[in-house]
């Protein structure tokens, strides 16, 4: 359906997404732009596998500001999925500066041959680096207030907001170039693919409202009344028919026998904050897209008064600092998905 609607393929745009370009020419070079950060490779450092890159992070005053490690491809020994976490979060306390590093599964070619992506896993590499620039441009007295200990709420606005970058013709145009005659993607197929980033949106918001409904039925039961596991099924049918979301067309994305986000993934009652941070990010890029997305003086704003306090201040009073929002404005939300 995809393919008839919008006449283009993932392979087609893959030859346009090489991971080193991807890494170079789009991610750090935004972070440079928007931040003043620039990378310099590491070869003499140790890594626990010979995939990894490990860069300086340079500031714009020429002083080392962090290490950021990047470990990319899938192995039989590794945990599926993409994430950020630090070896060592920042301190001024212990004059400690952070050592991040990303983590994404992608399929490495072979040997002598580029790794190319699908345009799904070019904005997962820029997600994981938006958390990863939480966690850089921290500067925090203490390393359990630093970088990305906040509520789960507000640790993935970052990630999300750093998904827009991605987009940007100025970055796009930088990065996306066919891998073997590094001439731009082609105009039309830019927009077609573009153009499909929202395919199916009311659908996608469809199963996360299911699923986050669910959570919070559960969650909001008291001890002496959660069902058995033969009831379970028909808690959630009762409790998605209460909401108005019972639909057997669009199930919810994770049905209570395999919700691992709140039974053990730490999101219990608060699967919701995926779509709340989402509220966040899009408000943000909506201040960036109007004040100047890739311009130094909004960059530093985000990072002075946003990215850098960690959780030292009160989290609504960060976002309104930044976006002179009293509120965040959930009507931005549907605007983003094409809704």
């Amino acid at each position: 359906m995809k393919k008839e609607q919008y006449s283009f393929s993932d392979d087609e745009v893959k030859p346009y997404f090489n991971i080193d370009s991807v890494l170079i020419n789009g991610i750090f070079y935004a972070a440079n732009k928007v931040y003043g950060l620039s990378f310099k490779e590491r070869k003499d450092l140790p890594t626990y596998h010979p995939d990894m890159k490990v860069f300086d992070v340079i500031d714009n005053n020429g002083k080392q500001l962090a290490l950021f490690y990047c470990d990319y491809f899938r192995r039989p020994s590794k945990r599926g999925g993409a994430w950020m976490s630090a070896f060592a979060k920042q301190s001024r306390l212990r004059q400690q500066i952070p050592i991040i590093y990303n983590v994404c599964n992608y399929a490495k070619a072979p040997e002598g041959q580029p790794t190319l992506l699908t345009w799904d896993e070019v904005s997962t590499m820029f997600h994981e680096f938006g958390h990863a620039l939480h966690g850089m441009l921290s500067n925090c007295n203490y390393n359990t207030l630093s970088g990305t200990a906040v509520a789960r709420d507000f640790v993935e606005m970052p990630s999300q907001f750093n998904e827009s970058f991605a987009s940007i013709p100025e970055v796009f145009n930088h990065f996306a170039k066919h891998y073997k005659t590094n001439q731009p993607m082609p105009a039309d197929l830019c927009d077609k693919m573009l153009n499909s980033i929202n395919f199916q949106a009311a659908y996608a918001m469809g199963e996360n409202l299911g699923a986050t409904c669910v959570d919070m039925a559960w969650h909001m039961l008291d001890s002496k009344n959660i069902p058995t596991a033969e009831e379970a099924k028909n808690f959630e049918t009762k409790a998605l028919k209460e909401v108005g979301l019972l639909d057997n067309q669009i199930p919810p994305r994770y049905s209570t026998s395999y919700f691992n986000h709140v039974w053990g993934g730490g999101y219990a009652a608060g699967y919701y904050s995926y779509l709340w941070s989402e509220v966040l990010a899009v408000n943000i890029a909506d201040y960036f897209e109007k004040n100047g997305a890739l311009t130094r003086k909004v960059g530093n704003d985000f990072r002075n008064k946003v990215l850098s306090r960690g959780n030292t201040k009160d989290l609504m009073e960060i976002f309104s600092d930044f976006t002179g929002l009293k509120a965040p404005d959930a009507s931005g939300l549907l605007k983003a998905r094409g809704l």
